[in-house]
């Protein structure tokens, strides 16, 4: 029973305040002038205020309230990866809340933390972080204290860990003596420019005193490249050429050793996306006209060409009586460009251009072998490529994937996507192609070719090819048979997409690795992997996974567009997967690159001691399978000891039921003021 004295006035203790302050005075003037009867005033007056205070005793049932102790469990790859860890790590869970369940003084709350369910939490082991989502709901009164099982690999622990005001105590799993080595990248840059050299720098540590040379492996997208000799502990130069544009994958490797820990952190990875250098394109207009400006416009506002153009506006054959001093054209450089720096551009447009002895015969053989040998040529022909002197009767014809017929068909058409079109990279997608007219403007000049070679992607009036690409040898080549696309360019009939045809056909040609038709590629969004095909069959194969475990997996393709299958698989696995579908191979890394849960992965006290210090907790192994004593202790007192760990209790308690007694109510209330105040009227009358 728990008694104490409340008062319940019946007015506001303002109001009576102010009702008792005035007869208060004048008991107290007449006790100071020592009148008769004033004591016996001042105690009826007493007696009143006691009747209006309403005092009450109350009687009040309490529960006293457990303290809430937490233990945190480390389930991260650290502790699952490494034999032993998982099973003494459970094994001290399940023995740790049986013995706390024994103290009526505790309330236990066990959080499992580590799983991945997102490349953020199997980056690293916030324990800390679950920690204080247990305790979250707790008064800090009763906060009992914490236990944290674990390999002592944390990295979320907090500098100011003395503000939960219990004791943290570390219950460290894995052995005293554990031996590791592991590889790091100490600097590696995000982009690179391809073909250029990369410098990185790496670091191979150790735990044992070994300091002689390790063997590094360098691969570069899933290729071994070379092998060169690193010294434990001094940070390493790396130079490697960006092999190509986007993603790569730069791996190093080191073998492990008789007595290692793990060899789950013997390879870092850098993630290094290739950056081709400024294209350089030559543009060559055979003469002005309206579409002139519309190529020259396009590749002038793309930041990565560097473009060249020339317009013919002089042929040799024009004789009109100028003296050569008098002209103010700049003479066209055949040589230099055709010859001398040709293997200098990533590609070549000739842009209604026609032969006309401005270029020397043979010069075609160059372009051709340009092509040949791995260079890129655009055609964007006019009415002239139908012609005598068209470029198709030059020796650039090996070249070519279509011969004119002569015929120039002058007529309203819609250009549209072939069925080979609507799965090409190229053309696939083009805004305005769904529909049926397509929601584009009208051209009105279409050039017929004979047999065309290649892909025809467009196609014009009465079916004829408008758009072909083709390869041929190690380069490629584009044919446009038509000079209209300036329409789209003008907004004629509301325009067309003219800007993603054009800069698609252009970075096609130059080898754009997105553009390719058959093309595998794969990304980890989190701990998500993503796989997508390119193709320009029907359908696409399944795709066989090699995780970075090595378990083997297949995942079916489904329709994504036009060309393009893909999927999506949930993963539990940080590293490197590679990929398989048909004869096409790429890798991926899922998750987050050279994560710190396999960076350091040897147990260690060191992490948890600081933190146990701060709240007067402890650290310790439990690899020899003795677990600590459970002492309740004051929250003033030791929370540790040589074989025993302590949770502090509290005084907090929940009200359960009051019972009310009141004091001066009912006959005896009115008792005592009858007597008071008969009392002072008897003294008063004398």
């Amino acid at each position: 029973m728990n008694w104490s004295l409340s008062f319940e006035p019946f007015f506001s203790w303002p109001v009576l305040a102010a009702l008792l302050a005035p007869v208060a005075l004048l008991a107290l003037a007449g006790l100071w002038t020592r009148q008769r009867g004033a004591w016996l005033r001042l105690a009826a007056l007493a007696a009143l205020g006691a009747a209006l205070a309403n005092p009450v005793l109350l009687d009040e049932e309490r529960e006293p309230l457990k303290s809430v102790v937490a233990v945190v469990v480390d389930e991260s790859q650290s502790q699952t990866t490494i034999d032993g860890r998982s099973e003494m790590t459970d094994q001290a869970a399940a023995e740790l809340e049986a013995r706390l369940a024994r103290f009526k003084e505790f309330e236990t709350r066990v959080v499992r933390t580590g799983r991945a369910s997102s490349a953020t939490e199997n980056a690293q082991t916030h324990l800390f972080e679950a920690l204080d989502g247990a305790l979250r709901d707790v008064p800090p009164s009763r906060v009992g204290g914490a236990v944290l099982i674990t390999d002592g690999q944390v990295h979320d622990i907090p500098e100011n860990a003395a503000a939960l005001g219990a004791p943290v105590h570390g219950l460290i799993t894995g052995e005293a003596d554990e031996m590791d080595r592991r590889i790091r990248f100490e600097r590696a840059p995000r982009f690179g420019i391809v073909g250029k050299p990369l410098e990185m720098t790496y670091r191979v540590i150790a735990t044992d005193e070994q300091r002689g040379p390790v063997e590094v492996r360098v691969i570069i997208n899933g290729e071994e490249l070379f092998i060169e000799d690193a010294l434990i502990g001094r940070e390493t130069r790396l130079e490697i050429d960006v092999p190509s544009a986007g993603r790569n994958i730069i791996e190093l490797a080191i073998d492990p050793v008789e007595g290692e820990l793990t060899d789950v952190n013997n390879r870092a990875v850098a993630l290094v996306d290739g950056i081709r250098e400024n294209l350089r394109v030559l543009l060559v207009s055979g003469e002005p006209h309206s579409g002139e400006r519309t190529w020259r416009n396009l590749l002038k506002s793309d930041a990565s060409v560097d473009l060249v153009h020339f317009t013919i506006l002089r042929p040799p054959e024009k004789q009109d009586g100028t003296p050569i001093n008098e002209l103010s054209l700049i003479a066209f450089p055949t040589r230099e460009l055709f010859v001398e720096k040709i293997d200098d551009f990533d590609l070549i447009i000739f842009d209604r251009y026609q032969h006309r002895d401005v270029l020397p015969i043979l010069y075609y053989d160059y372009i051709a072998e340009y092509v040949e040998n791995g260079g890129a040529l655009l055609i964007a022909a006019g009415p002239e490529f139908a012609g005598n002197q068209s470029i198709a009767r030059t020796p650039l014809i090996s070249a070519l994937p279509g011969l004119p017929t002569g015929d120039v068909l002058e007529q309203g058409f819609y250009p549209r996507l072939t069925e080979t079109g609507e799965r090409h990279p190229v053309t696939r997608g083009l805004e305005g192609s769904a529909s049926e007219p397509p929601e584009w403007s009208r051209w009105f000049r279409l050039i017929g070719i004979d047999r065309p070679d290649g892909q025809v992607v467009m196609q014009g009036a009465n079916d004829q090819p408008l758009l072909i690409l083709n390869r041929k040898g190690e380069g490629r080549v584009g044919m446009f048979l038509s000079d209209q696309g300036w329409l789209w360019a003008r907004g004629f009939e509301g325009g067309g997409p003219h800007v993603a045809l054009y800069r698609r056909i252009a970075h096609w040609l130059m080898k754009e690795p997105e553009l390719e038709e058959e093309r595998l590629s794969a990304a980890g969004r989190g701990m998500r992997l993503e796989i997508t095909r390119q193709t320009m069959e029907e359908g696409a194969p399944p795709a066989e996974i090699t995780t970075p475990s090595g378990n083997l997996l297949s995942a079916e393709l489904g329709p994504a567009g036009p060309g393009r299958f893909s999927t999506g698989l949930e993963t539990n696995e940080i590293g490197i997967y590679s990929i398989t579908n048909g004869e096409l191979t790429t890798l991926a890394h899922v998750g987050p690159v050279n994560a710190p849960e396999f960076g350091d992965m040897v147990s260690t006290l060191e992490r948890l001691t600081p933190a146990a210090d701060a709240t007067g907790g402890s650290v310790r192994r439990i690899a020899d399978g003795n677990l600590p004593n459970i002492v309740p202790v004051r929250r003033t007192g030791t929370a540790s000891g040589n074989d025993w760990i302590g949770f502090r209790t509290t005084d907090d308690s929940v009200l359960k039921a009051v019972r009310r007694v009141p004091v001066f109510t009912g006959l005896l209330a009115l008792a005592l003021l009858l007597f008071a105040f008969g009392a002072m009227w008897y003294r008063e009358g004398r």
